[in-house]
């Protein structure tokens, strides 16, 4: 069983899974926004036969803490998300996570046209190693 995990952008979607153990999160790509069914369609395809029991989907506080229009957005969706993938979907703090994407993907060969969608997967896998960490503090 696995833990998934979205980066939900205006253009992309990064989307991330833990290893079978939930010990680790790695990519596993982006999906090209164009409609919601499009994007559920997708996201499912990506995750098929990964056994997911539940998505965390990154919400995008303001700096302050606080939820702004982005915020509200994404908790629609991943209500939304919720309902058609009949799957648990927690929300998580994505504050900062596309820098930490950018500063990981720092001096790596990636081609041009490539890096956009780089970043947004390796950031929804930032978003799932620290829901990770946190739920180990948690249960420490």
């Amino acid at each position: 069983m696995s833990i998934a995990a979205i980066d939900l952008g205006r253009r992309r979607i990064g989307v991330a899974v833990t290893d079978a153990e939930n010990a680790s999160a790695y990519p596993l790509g982006t999906v090209e926004r164009r409609s919601f069914k499009h994007d559920v369609e997708a996201i499912a395809a990506m995750l098929r036969g990964r056994e997911v029991t539940a998505i965390v989907v990154g919400l995008p506080f303001n700096m302050d803490g606080s939820e702004g229009p982005a915020a509200r957005s994404t908790r629609n969706y991943a209500e939304r998300l919720a309902e058609a993938l009949s799957v648990k979907v927690e929300m998580f703090d994505e504050r900062l996570t596309s820098f930490e994407a950018e500063e990981r993907l720092k001096g790596m060969p990636i081609r041009r046209g490539s890096k956009k969608p780089a970043i947004d997967a390796i950031a929804a896998t930032v978003i799932l190693e620290r829901w990770l960490e946190a739920r180990s503090r948690k249960s420490s």
